[in-house]
């Protein structure tokens, strides 16, 4: 499947541990859920103008919501933490 980077990367993760990680280089994107490593690198490198050094990918399931009687199921999503080149930062606004 051939994603653009904008559509490889949904948007940066913002959290508590994201912002103590992005000290050490580590940034937490949410992407694209049929995205692989390679696209999630050159997407991220192209988007923030970095260099990537690796790349990890968890996919979270969704959680069960319920609204009054009914029931259902957040969709499952994927998270990459991605690890940048010494020297290389990327500027949270």
């Amino acid at each position: 499947m051939n994603l653009t980077e904008h559509d490889t990367i949904k948007y940066m993760m913002r959290t508590e541990k994201s912002a103590r990680d992005a000290g050490l280089g580590k940034y937490l994107f949410c992407v694209n859920k049929v995205a692989n490593k390679i696209q999630i690198k050159r997407a991220v490198e192209v988007i923030y103008n970095v260099k990537v050094e690796e790349v990890n990918t968890v996919i979270s399931p969704g959680k069960w919501r319920r609204v009054g009687r009914s029931e259902g199921k957040k969709p499952d999503w994927k998270k990459a933490v991605v690890t940048l080149k010494s020297g290389y930062k990327i500027e949270q606004t």
